[in-house]
């Protein structure tokens, strides 16, 4: 994508952000770093030179984009240091951008370096455990939000393609939901569906049962199905993208009055083809126009080359969004979250008090 333009930054407020990947937001400059202590070769030995190789350049399909982070998973993975730095660092840059809170989201088992079949990026067996990677990142963030002024919390992700390791993550969100993880969420190839894997479906049972909130990813390169069955079986509280449930008119009118939030990547879902490659006619449009419930958010800035302000920018060039609009849809993220709900009233009091909007008794 290409860079902001100087002089483009076209909501200078705070900014609610829901749906990142944490290894999709690591700075190239870091990479490099982590594989020359560790004597890892890459194919570019520069920040720019690993930038044209990791980011993609116009629009592919999400297999291909999934497939950019074979360029440089097996350099972080698995290295205690370099986890818990890439969480400081990435709390750093989103409060550049202006956010004041964040829920990053990551696999612990992919950080871990934990083996899978068939191996996705040629790793080795790790020596971390998912839980050990909780724990750094846990660590990252805090330090980052002591430093820079800003909440970020965290949601686990299982894996579709891996399903057995969804009762750890389960676990681990129950272990840690009062140290930093807020919710659960379920990411990868939406062709798996959580009939053929039952133990996709005894997590997400047991989350509702303990409370732990819920996000899916649903409805972004899957058809509007996915979204049911996230909502349906999954109960799930967000949906990750949903571009697709417009196909379904009755399901997108049915989640519209049950107040579904509906985690948007603009430039994300361009990129990974998951929309139409001509802004003007992306779904975010009919969500702004229906007055929805949805955020804006990056997806993984790293390999798209991109960060929230070029979102922002993004859909007020192409799609009619307004201050205004700007504001509404930041202060339904914040309702949205997965926080406490004390602490969600001190954050959407802070983005009123921004917005120089009075802050309602509802809240």
């Amino acid at each position: 994508m290409a860079e902001l333009p100087p002089g483009q930054l076209v909501f200078n407020k705070p900014k609610v952000e829901l749906h990142v990947h944490l290894d999709g937001a690591i700075r190239v400059q870091t990479i490099l770093d982590v594989a020359k202590k560790r004597g890892i070769p890459l194919p570019g030995n520069s920040v720019e030179e690993m930038t044209q190789i990791i980011a993609l350049k116009k629009p592919e399909s999400l297999t291909k984009f999934l497939g950019k982070f074979a360029e440089y998973m097996h350099v972080v993975a698995g290295d205690r240091q370099a986890i818990k730095r890439i969480a400081y660092e990435f709390v750093e840059d989103k409060s550049k951008e202006g956010v004041v809170y964040v829920e990053v989201r990551y696999s612990p088992h992919y950080l871990a370096n934990t083996k899978v079949d068939p191996l996705p990026w040629n790793q080795k067996e790790g020596d971390l455990s998912p839980d050990e990677v909780v724990q750094l990142v846990n660590e990252g963030l805090n330090e980052g939000q002591r430093a820079f002024n800003i909440k970020a919390r965290s949601i686990l992700c299982c894996m579709r393609h891996m399903p057995r390791w969804s009762k750890e993550v389960l676990e681990l969100c129950k272990k840690y939901r009062h140290q930093g993880v807020v919710g659960i969420d379920l990411a990868g190839d939406e062709s798996l569906n959580c009939e053929g894997n039952p133990e996709h479906r005894r997590a997400f049972e047991e989350a509702v049962h303990c409370g732990i909130h819920r996000t899916v990813h649903a409805g972004e390169a899957g058809p509007a199905s996915v979204v049911k069955e996230a909502v349906e079986m999954l109960k799930t509280e967000r949906i990750g993208h949903g571009y697709r449930t417009l196909e379904d008119q009755a399901l997108y009118k049915k989640l519209l009055a049950q107040n579904m939030h509906f985690e948007l990547c603009p430039i994300s879902s361009k990129l990974t083809g998951s929309c139409d490659p001509d802004f003007t006619k992306h779904p975010a449009i009919t969500f702004m126009k229906d007055k929805a419930n949805y955020s804006l958010n990056t997806d993984d800035p790293l390999i798209l080359n991109s960060s929230l302000n070029l979102d922002y920018y993004t859909v007020q060039k192409y799609m009619g969004f307004t201050q205004e609009e700007f504001k509404r849809l930041n202060i339904i993220s914040a309702q949205s979250c997965f926080l406490p709900e004390e602490e969600k009233r001190e954050l959407l009091h802070r983005l009123y008090e921004a917005y120089g909007m009075i802050l309602s008794t509802a809240f």
